[in-house]
């Protein structure tokens, strides 16, 4: 069986000849190697004889899926037994294996929350184990990660992705197929400009070429030619006029040709399909979940002369080549549902939920001291539900769920009394036992009603605050006068209005997975000190960010939205990326560069210290940010280029070292179709936000 080869160098993005094996114009040997292994030159040669001997009907059966509906084992797709053809058996997805396999698997927390841990190692953790459970199942593809940029925090599938910088998704997504692929095939999802639901069938996004390679291709690059991922799924909607599917820029110019692709393009689900030729032609694959415009038509197709059978070879090639790459003929998936939601699997989706939740505001309410707190109130619309997030594609059906009211009951060791009151409008009973409470909790937020995937379930968000039953209870509690905190549960920014001022505490939980009410206690009772920050903005209003439409049916998106749009509007937001709150204080100083002056072909190590000034030992996030002081061209003020954690104890300082590429600062120049870092200043700030930057340095770089 050959082996994934996951510490090769990068390739060159501009290597377009194949030499020796392959199509013409395929993958290079180094790119081919990188993909399937040392053994890439017999993959090939095998898929030469087989393409000699396939007839042209067969070719067509490996291009589509074999049913609308999945089998136990997922979506079956390119089989063809009699010639040792395996196939690929297709199961979502971002946070666990979809319960169409009839298994109860772990419902990790979605993927925002997995964003707001930034760890890169524990992504690859829960990789790791989703990919297992995939193969538990008897299934060999797992369709995630999802990696489309969050431009709006109402996009309704906003929970299934990492964030809204793409730096940041790239560094969290690279480790995640990685530990899948130590199992199974990852996919890619969703090339490209994927972030709107309600029309995603038909609506054209125009982007220009530049913030089409600045902002939303960066992500599927790094996964492609950093973490060699298996597939790529292409999405519903049209960018600059084609549909993605179809479309012969993204697929078969920049995929293909310069990054060099040595997988497979999937289609997404059902309404993903719409030309023969063209989807051929560009470089679709294969066309899920079963024949609409393949099959019959692509046999068609070639028999009156329209398409080649050089393009059905193309295709079958790279088919065949992720089946044979990836062993699935030789040590195929085995159903094991002992091997689903195992002990370890539920527990990292316990560290992983804690890990994700963020403190956005604390006057000292938390954390609750179990011998110093007699009663706590716990209240809410959210407080005893299980809300795991969208039931769309993404769902998972695990075996259990801790509900937040559960988690505090349980972490209180029966050393603290909690009340829970159902009610959503506080009588004047109740008013008088919060009154009479040492602390409230108040659990709510949004729900799989409020947000999800399209059509299958609540599509795009309505709006970005708390429905007004929900702050209306919020201010009830406060007005109590018992010191409150507020857990906020979803997949994306919410909008505080007017009852954050008088919150005692504020706790981002997302939406947490299986283990979220035991994570939840482990930050309420101060098992743990709170870690997560956030991976987009909030802001103060929806008014605040670039607009939202997901009623037209022509979009254009703009090279800035979340921070970036925010900097460069000088608007503040209410809380910023990158932030989050811990029960200690960090004092980041003596920032170092490796060199004040670099060129293009330079790294620069960056340094700095965090002292843990407080009592408690915690983790803080050092975020780097660059910006041209001076620049010809218009860029945003700063982005996010590195960032890394440290365990820092009570009382002492770490050091941190951070790697900035210097290519990494390139803007991409239409008219030379090149990638050009402007010789000019750069300001190289450091900090624990995109609003908190307290060291600075001025790095030059020459030509």
């Amino acid at each position: 069986m050959t082996k994934r080869l996951l510490i090769l160098a990068a390739i060159s993005v501009l290597v377009t000849s194949c030499g020796g094996h392959g199509e013409p114009g395929g993958p290079s040997p180094a790119a081919l190697e990188a993909y399937c292994g040392s053994d890439y030159a017999e993959v090939e040669r095998r898929i030469d004889a087989l393409l000699r001997e396939l007839t042209l009907q067969e070719k067509a059966r490996l291009m589509h899926g074999a049913a609308l509906a999945p089998s136990e084992t997922g979506y079956l797709a390119s089989r063809l037994e009699a010639r040792g053809i395996p196939g690929l058996h297709m199961v979502d997805g971002p946070r666990g294996v979809t319960p169409a396999t009839g298994l109860q698997a772990t419902a990790f927390p979605v993927g925002m929350a997995r964003g707001a841990t930034w760890d890169p190692g524990l992504e690859r953790r829960v990789g790791r184990a989703m990919g297992l459970e995939t193969r538990a199942a008897g299934a060999d593809v797992l369709l995630a990660p999802t990696i489309s940029v969050l431009r709006h925090p109402r996009w309704g599938r906003a929970q299934e992705t990492y964030g809204e910088d793409p730096v940041h998704i790239g560094a969290m997504a690279v480790p995640f197929v990685e530990g899948v692929q130590e199992n199974v095939l990852a996919t890619a999802k969703h090339f490209v400009a994927n972030s709107i639901e309600d029309t995603r069938f038909e609506v054209d996004v125009t982007v220009d070429e530049r913030t089409l390679r600045e902002v939303y291709l960066p992500a599927f690059r790094r996964l492609v030619q950093d973490a060699h991922v298996a597939s790529v799924m292409s999405a519903y909607n049209s960018v600059n006029g084609s549909f993605c599917s179809e479309n012969d820029h993204l697929l078969r110019e920049v995929l293909d040709g310069e990054w060099q692709f040595s997988g497979y393009v999937v289609s997404d689900w059902f309404a993903g399909t719409h030309d023969t030729v063209a989807a051929a032609r560009a470089g679709l694959d294969i066309e899920m979940p079963s024949a609409n415009i393949y099959g019959g038509p692509l046999v068609a197709a070639v028999q009156a002369g329209e398409l080649s059978s050089d393009d059905l070879d193309r295709a079958v090639r790279r088919i065949l080549r992720a089946q044979f790459c990836f062993g699935l003929d030789t040590n195929a998936a085995t159903r094991d549902p002992s091997a689903v939601a195992t002990t370890a699997h539920t527990e990292l989706a316990r560290e992983v939920a804690r890990r994700s939740m963020v403190l956005l505001k604390n006057d000292g309410v938390l954390p609750i001291d179990r011998g110093a707190t007699t009663n706590v109130v716990v209240l809410g619309n959210l407080a005893d539900e299980a809300n795991i997030g969208d039931t769309g594609s993404s769902n998972v059906e695990p075996p259990y769920v801790v509900t937040a009211l559960q988690g505090l009951v349980a972490g209180a060791n029966g050393m603290v009394t909690i009340t829970h009151i159902a009610s959503a409008r506080l009588s004047a009973a109740e008013q008088t036992m919060v009154a009479d409470a040492d602390v409230a909790v108040v659990v709510t937020g949004l729900t799989a009603a409020d947000e999800g995937e399209g059509l299958i379930a609540a599509g795009d968000r309505t709006g970005l605050g708390l429905p007004a039953a929900q702050e209306a209870l919020i201010a009830q509690v406060e007005a109590t006068g018992t010191p409150t905190v507020v857990v906020l549960e979803g997949g994306s920014a919410i909008t505080m209005g007017s009852w954050l001022g008088n919150v005692g505490a504020l706790l981002m939980a997302w939406y947490p997975g299986l283990e979220g009410g035991n994570a939840l206690a482990d930050i309420v009772y101060g098992d743990f000190a709170p870690s997560g920050r956030l991976p987009l903005s909030f802001p103060v209003a929806e008014a605040d960010l670039p607009g939202f439409d997901n009623v037209s049916t022509s979009v254009t998106y703009g090279p800035l939205h979340g921070y970036r749009y925010l900097q460069h509007e000088a608007t503040a937001p209410l809380f910023p990326f990158g932030f989050g709150l811990t029960y200690t204080d960090f004092t980041l100083a003596n920032l170092r560069l490796s060199s004040m002056a670099a060129t293009p072909d330079d790294t620069l190590t960056v340094q700095v210290d965090v002292e843990n000034t407080g009592s408690v030992d915690a983790l803080e996030t050092v975020q780097l940010y660059v910006g041209a002081v001076t620049s010809a061209i218009a860029l945003a003020p700063r982005k996010l280029q590195a960032f890394s954690q440290v365990a820092v104890a009570a009382g002492t300082t770490e050091t941190v070292s951070l790697e900035l590429p210097i290519a990494q600062l390139a803007y991409y120049d239409v008219a030379t179709m090149t990638w050009v870092v402007e010789p000019t200043d750069y300001r190289v700030e450091v900090g624990s936000s995109s609003e908190d930057l307290p060291l600075s340095a001025t790095l030059t770089v020459a030509p």
